[in-house]
């Protein structure tokens, strides 16, 4: 199972690369198997340094919400019961 967490783009590099923002972190990824370019302010889901497809902004907001309620629930007491 692969575990994609969404990513905004900030920058686009003339390289195939860009810039995304994945909750707060910063990282360089590739955008060379994309069907279609990416723009600033898209959300990409990205696997091991790739982007692999486009996500609307809906989609992507809904899972970052639950990846930060998991994130929280994990900062507590670490296991539910």
């Amino acid at each position: 199972m692969c575990l994609a967490i969404p990513s905004k783009v900030i920058k686009i590099n003339d390289d195939n690369t860009v810039i995304v923002d994945t909750m707060g972190s910063k990282r360089l990824v590739s955008t060379m198997l994309l069907e279609e370019s990416a723009r600033i302010g898209d959300y990409l889901l990205i696997h091991v340094g790739y982007a692999m497809q486009k996500i609307d902004e809906k989609e992507a907001m809904e899972s970052l919400n639950l990846f930060r309620e998991i994130e929280s629930k994990a900062a507590g007491d670490g296991v539910e019961q």
